[in-house]
């Protein structure tokens, strides 16, 4: 496969993208790949390599070999394998870190290498089958090529030319209906729809969290705290002002004030008359009357 590159404008300004033969992150990644690539069949030790560094499902939750979830990325199995899955990541893993960024496009794709690889584990979880392969982070590659480049024409077997989204759509329908067919295949469909499903995801996660916060309730939590406070003290203070049914000991403890109050007022009066009381006294006088003679009203 090949594609034909069309001008494409930058998110960072008027300058077109350009192919370049290698970018950092993807030459890096290929690197590591072929590294790991000759140094398992130099050694003879597939069979080591595949179910220590592959991902075996039951080996990561029953041994606790959870560093499988990134290792079986870098695990293949012959020089076909590697080679298709370095050159598809070459060809559009290039272009689309050119578009993110060295350290978007590494968060990116081991994002979806791992997160694939977990999908692959939890649909089963007892298979004791190494699945290899860098082949669910280069599906979130095609992916986000389709979706930062919908038109870019790929030339299918080199001969039929067709828009990378439809490409992508295609290869999405096939690997749907190829992870529930029953045949014998050692292709792991399961990794490549759980990458193209987190790829998409991935880069469309604000557009997806805009519309759920669209569609979503307005609802101003510190607003609605506010409020419910304000509810909430408003029923306080009235309940104050209310007239307690019940004495409470800050009543009993003024009654006994205002009777001691009262009583010194009278015993005064007693002996040097009412008219040796000051006029604040007097005033004192009629106010503690009335209290006392409301409450004995309301009592009766």
């Amino acid at each position: 496969m090949r594609y034909y590159n069309q001008p494409r404008y930058s998110r960072y300004g008027n300058q077109f993208f350009r192919l370049r033969l290698f970018s950092g992150a993807v030459k890096n990644i290929i690197i590591a790949n072929i590294v790991v690539f000759v140094i398992m069949f130099v050694l003879g030790a597939e069979r080591f390599f595949l179910f220590n560094f592959g991902l075996v499902p039951k080996f990561v939750w029953s041994r606790g070999f959870v560093w499988q979830l990134f290792t079986y990325m870098f695990i293949h199995g012959g020089f076909g394998h590697i080679f298709w899955n370095m050159f598809v990541l070459w060809m559009f893993g290039t272009e689309v870190e050119t578009y993110l960024g060295r350290k978007e496009f590494y968060k990116f794709y081991f994002l979806a290498g791992i997160g694939s690889g977990l999908i692959t584990l939890l649909f089963s979880l007892n298979s004791t089958i190494p699945v290899v392969g860098a082949s669910g982070a280069i599906y979130a590659v095609l992916v986000a090529f389709a979706l930062l480049f919908p038109n870019r024409e790929i030339y299918l077997y080199f001969l039929f030319p067709i828009k990378a989204k439809y490409f992508v759509l295609i290869m999405a329908v096939i690997t749907f209906f190829s992870t529930f067919s029953a045949g014998g295949s050692n292709i792991s469909h399961l990794t490549h729809l759980g990458g193209l499903l987190i790829g998409y995801l991935y880069l469309r996660r604000p557009r997806l969290l805009a519309q759920i916060r669209f569609k979503l309730p307005k609802i101003n939590l510190l607003n609605s705290i506010g409020n419910f406070l304000h509810r909430f003290f408003k029923v306080r203070r009235v309940a104050k002002k209310r007239p307690s049914q019940t004495p409470t000991r800050r009543d009993y403890d003024t009654d006994i004030t205002m009777h001691e109050e009262l009583d010194r007022l009278l015993d005064k009066i007693s002996k040097k008359g009412y008219e040796s009381l000051s006029s604040q006294e007097k005033q004192t006088l009629s106010l503690v009357s009335e209290y006392f003679a409301k409450k004995n009203d309301s009592k009766n």
